[in-house]
């Protein structure tokens, strides 16, 4: 992989007059079952963000400190877990955009947690109101189970195996999500699933997660080098 532009390694000096693209990627601090790791989301988020920059091998793009605290109020049940909400998290993003558009000439928020979905797209929908060239992406695997299953085991398999604890990893509750929404708007993750899995990690292996992170990093990086925003923010 390239050596990858960071942020927080670049010097003042080195930014000014340049044309840059910072991508920032955003995740959560929340439970994922009893075998994986409560920064699953940033660590995903992070390293789909991490490749596409990487890949594109050009001058231009910085890759962001990850936002390591999101919307996860439907995992409060669980210890471990600390939600800003989607009130502070849509503040926070604004404020970063705002702060950041001063010397960035694009910005895209890489999200990996579907609880942050209100707060990156209203705040992504605020800057560009204010004519602030930004947008996001969703760090979303096609035909992936809900949380904490086969897919996210797998894709942890593939990032951080060592965070992994297979021998504590069991099925949850293997419902459609949709049958569960409602449940899960009343009672949290916690009232459906007591082990906080929607979903099964049986079978979960890591040459289906590299899999899966190769292709949406791919995704992420054609979307940067295009830069097609559609009307809800986000890169296409």
């Amino acid at each position: 992989m390239n050596a990858v532009p960071r942020l927080a390694s670049t010097v003042w000096p080195d930014l000014g007059g340049s044309a840059v693209t910072l991508v920032v990627p955003v995740g959560s601090l929340e439970q994922h079952g009893p075998h994986l790791p409560l920064d699953t989301d940033s660590r995903i988020a992070e390293t789909v963000a991490t490749r596409a920059v990487a890949a594109l091998a050009v001058p231009g793009y910085l890759l962001a400190p990850t936002v390591e605290y999101g919307a996860s109020g439907e995992h409060e049940g669980f210890p471990g877990t600390i939600s800003i909400g989607t009130q502070a998290l849509t503040l926070l993003l604004v404020e970063f955009g705002r702060s950041a558009c001063r010397w960035a000439r694009r910005l895209v928020f890489v999200n990996a947690h579907g609880g942050n979905g209100a707060a990156v797209s209203a705040a992504v929908a605020q800057l560009r109101a204010e004519s602030r060239d930004v947008g996001w992406f969703p760090c979303a695997f096609p035909g992936a189970d809900a949380h904490a299953g086969r897919t996210e085991t797998a894709v942890l398999l593939e990032i951080s195996p060592e965070r992994v604890r297979l021998d504590r990893a069991e099925a949850g509750n293997t419902a459609p999500i949709a049958e569960l929404l409602d449940d899960l708007r009343a009672v949290g993750v916690a009232g459906v699933s007591p082990n906080g899995v929607l979903g099964d990690p049986s079978g979960a292996d890591a040459r289906a997660g590299a899999r899966d992170l190769d292709a949406l990093a791919r995704s992420l990086t054609r979307a940067l080098a295009e830069w097609t925003v559609d009307d809800s923010g986000r890169l296409r």
